[in-house]
């Protein structure tokens, strides 16, 4: 595991005693909400939630669906653990490595990945991952704050995300659209969110490709 990942594993066993104080707010839950209902799960659907963190989605999640959230933080997962059971759904809640998951190929109908390519080491390696385990046509929802395409951070910017984001488990100078260079992903929608849209909401459908290596362009 790279030192930033075990950094985050860290960071994150801090912030799990408040992180729903945070993510509890009705701004930010009407957005996740907002992001979550483009998957329309259904009945019967298994779905992958990478980085479930303290589990702040599992109650959204509609009855007759299965779940399997993932995370490298024990303290996040046992928050998680301490909203279980919820009625009509079968959720197992697991720690492991998102870009490294330890599932067979094609075994999930959908994903779910709320702050986590702005937070994991290696993010093009967390939707290579998710992608791999996806059935053909498989949706993937995006919450997350991006640059715009094309954009650089200035130099503010870099230097608050270097002295304090970074150190506190998080990215903000990231572009979505490399790290989908190579991923079999085709773009259905692409919509602001908060903060005049750093944070965007993106949806993904896996396409007949085959999976690109990590190490391809």
């Amino acid at each position: 595991m790279s030192f930033q990942n075990r950094w985050n594993r860290f960071i994150y066993g801090l912030w799990a005693p408040v992180y729903d104080r945070f993510v509890g707010l009705p701004f930010i839950v009407r957005e996740r909400k907002r992001a979550l209902s483009l998957l329309q799960l259904r009945s019967g659907e298994h779905v992958l939630i990478v980085g479930v963190g303290t589990g702040p989605d599992l109650a959204f999640l509609p009855e007759g669906v299965a779940a399997t959230g993932i995370d490298l933080s024990e303290a996040m997962l046992a928050k998680a653990r301490g909203k279980l059971p919820l009625p009509g759904r079968k959720i197992v809640l697991e720690r492991g490595n998102a870009e490294a998951l330890p599932y067979p190929d094609a075994m999930f109908d959908a994903a779910i990945l709320f702050l986590i390519l702005s937070v994991a080491d290696d993010p093009r390696s967390v939707l290579l991952e998710t992608f791999r385990v996806l059935r053909p046509g498989g949706r993937v929802v995006v919450f997350d704050k991006f640059l715009a395409a094309g954009q650089q951070p200035s130099v503010g910017r870099a230097l608050l995300n270097a002295l304090l984001m970074r150190p506190f488990g998080t990215d903000i100078n990231r572009s979505l659209e490399p790290m989908l260079c190579g991923v079999p992903a085709v773009t259905i929608s692409d919509e602001p969110s908060l903060m005049g849209g750093a944070y965007r909401i993106i949806e993904l459908r896996k396409s007949g490709e085959e999976r690109a290596s990590k190490g391809s362009p």
